[in-house]
C-alpha cells in the first residue's frame, strides 16, 4: 500500500482555537489509513521540527493530507512558514528543480519544474465560514468555489507536480450546533472515496 504523510497545519490561540477539531480529523484520518493497510508518518508545524527530517517525509510520501483551520482567508502562518521551508529546501532533489523554464525550450512554462509528479494530496479544512458562501456570486467568496478560494495552496503543490485529490472541508464550527458524529460519518465516506474506491 502507499504511504501517507499528514500534516498538523493547526497554530493554537488560547480559548479560540486550541487544536481538537484539528487533531480530531487527524486522529480519524490516521486510523482509517492504518485500518486499509497504508503506512503513516505525521508532521506537526507547530513544534521544533528538523526541516531535514520533513524534506525526507515528503520524499516518503505518495499521499499528503494537509489538515488545517483556514485562519483569515488562508492557512495559519507557521503553516505557511512550514511550507515556505519545506518546499524551498527540497529544492534540486524532492519538491522541484527549477521553475521550469529554460532557454533552450520556449515551449516549457513557469511551473513545470516540479519533482512530486508521482504524488497526491489532500487538503481537509476546518471553517467557521457556512458552506453556502462558496459558489454563490451574492455570497462573501463572489462566486469563487472552495479550492478556488485556496488557489495559492493548491497552486504550491501544482509548482511541485503533485496531483491534487477532492478537498474535504466542515464549516460553522462556531456556530454551536456542529453534529461531530455526522461530520466524522462525512469525512470517512469522503476518504473511502478517494482512496478505495
Amino acid at each position: 500500500m502507499k504511504n501517507v504523510l499528514i500534516i498538523n497545519g493547526h497554530q493554537r490561540y488560547p480559548a479560540i482555537a486550541e487544536g481538537n477539531l484539528t487533531r480530531f480529523y487527524i486522529e480519524q484520518a490516521t486510523e482509517f489509513f492504518q485500518s486499509n493497510g497504508f503506512s503513516v508518518q505525521h508532521s506537526v508545524v507547530e513544534s521544533d521540527y528538523s526541516i531535514q527530517d520533513e524534506v525526507d517525509k515528503f520524499a516518503w510520501a505518495d499521499i499528503i493530507l494537509f489538515q488545517y483551520p483556514v485562519y483569515w482567508m488562508s492557512v495559519p502562518w507557521l503553516a505557511k512558514k512550514y511550507m515556505d521551508e519545506i518546499f524551498s529546501m527540497g529544492q534540486g532533489s524532492v519538491t522541484y528543480i527549477n521553475d521550469g523554464r529554460t532557454r533552450s525550450d520556449a515551449t516549457k512554462h513557469y511551473g513545470s519544474g516540479g519533482l512530486m509528479q508521482a504524488k497526491e494530496y489532500m487538503l481537509s479544512l476546518t471553517y467557521n465560514c457556512p458552506a453556502s458562501e462558496f459558489n454563490d456570486k451574492e455570497g462573501f467568496f463572489e462566486g469563487m468555489t472552495l479550492d478556488e478560494t485556496h488557489v495559492a495552496v493548491h497552486k504550491t503543490f501544482q509548482f511541485c507536480g503533485a496531483q491534487p485529490l477532492p478537498t474535504f472541508s466542515v464549516h460553522d464550527i462556531f456556530k454551536g450546533d456542529l453534529d461531530l458524529e455526522s461530520e466524522k460519518q462525512r469525512f470517512l465516506k469522503h476518504l473511502q472515496n478517494t482512496f478505495l474506491n
